[in-house]
């Protein structure tokens, strides 16, 4: 049978330090950009104008760049081949919001490229939502019947489709970042410097993913040391 102690033992602590990381990494994106969107590029462009240039630049005709209202609720999507920038980036001529703008463009490109690990993260998708919604639910309603391994098993594999979307998420991240800061240099966006605090900002943004599938794995971590090895009386 599974321990009464579930919600009473030592293992919350990866929870804790999963939440921990999390929150640092969402404080310090918050806090760079911040800094950042204060600066003002040399070339007055905005988030919107430098997202236009690099895309056309790009032999790329058919995309559309739209506002989205938020903050930092920038992105990208495929279906509708439309880069939505929000309130902070669309109309604004910071460093920080022509990085984020950029960044969106890396992902057409990725797109357009038919870049594989994008390809991946998008077949990972619906299951990926199925993990996340689902996976722990199962691993509770098999311990609420009696403690049956088969449901808490299943559970753990269904969490696991999302902890690897998380992962597959990475190098998508990272790979987009890398493709904007040679956009925003090649085409005369910001200079060298300007440049440099862009890549602040990506920087510290790709360590919000880093930090989501830290604390995706550590959940993991967490269900695979008290249920993984377990079965019943």
């Amino acid at each position: 049978m599974y321990p009464y102690g579930f919600y009473y033992d030592w293992t919350y602590i990866l929870v804790l330090i999963g939440a921990v990381i999390s929150l640092i990494a969402s404080a310090r994106v918050n806090s760079t950009f911040n800094k950042y969107a204060r600066e003002r590029s040399l070339s007055g462009m905005t988030g919107a104008q430098a997202a236009q240039a690099i895309l056309n630049n790009n032999g790329i005709y058919d995309v559309k760049v739209e506002h989205i209202r938020g903050n930092l609720t920038d992105h990208y999507d495929p279906r509708t081949k439309t880069v939505r920038l929000s309130d902070s980036v669309y109309n604004a001529t910071s460093v920080a919001a022509i990085g984020v703008a950029a960044h969106e463009c890396g992902h057409v490109m990725q797109h357009e490229e038919h870049y594989t690990p994008l390809e991946l993260r998008t077949m990972l998708v619906p299951v990926a939502n199925i993990g996340s919604y689902l996976g722990i639910p199962i691993v509770l309603l098999g311990i609420i019947l009696g403690g049956s391994p088969v449901l808490v098993n299943i559970g753990i594999w269904v969490f696991s489709l999302a902890v690897l979307f998380q992962i597959v998420t990475l190098p998508v991240e990272f790979d987009a970042s890398r493709r904007a800061l040679v956009c925003i240099e090649k085409y005369g966006i910001v200079t060298r410097e300007e440049k440099a605090k862009s890549a602040k900002v990506l920087r510290a943004a790709a360590y919000t993913y880093v930090a989501a599938a830290a604390a995706s794995i550590l959940q993991l971590l967490r269900l695979i040391l008290l249920f993984g090895n377990r079965r019943n009386d």
